[in-house]
């Protein structure tokens, strides 16, 4: 390529999209180990732990209601620098109300899923 600008600003937008390409590759590497505990969520278990007996709240402000799906949902980072997963615990009627909400963020990896959570039954609702 000629060492013009245009030349140069089409060099900066090929390695831009290299460097994306390579933290996607190195994201979807990285999916399958295992994550670690995050301090914040384990507090967040305790504390909930007492407050139900051991089994987690709806994570929804102002929702007191047993938990009883987990919802994920994986996607690029704002900054386009890896792959960020959201996890939700949630009750029932919250759950329902769930979608995936960061489409223009996905990718080849991007994962959107709702698992129940072990020990829940039909009448999770309380």
């Amino acid at each position: 390529m000629p060492d013009t600008k245009r030349g140069r600003e089409e060099q900066a937008r090929h390695e831009e999209r290299r460097q994306r390409e390579r933290e996607i590759e190195e994201a979807q590497e990285r999916a399958d180990e295992p994550r670690p505990q995050d301090e914040e969520s384990t507090e967040t278990t305790e504390t909930t732990a007492d407050d139900r007996d051991g089994a987690p709240t709806c994570h929804r402000r102002g929702c007191d209601r047993p938990a009883a799906f987990l919802v994920l949902e994986r996607y690029l980072e704002d900054t386009g620098h890896g792959a960020v997963e959201a996890t939700a615990e949630l009750c029932r009627e919250h759950t329902e109300e769930e979608s995936p909400t960061r489409l223009d963020d996905a990718y080849s990896g991007y994962v959107f899923r709702v698992e129940p959570l072990p020990g829940t039954t039909d009448d999770a609702e309380g």
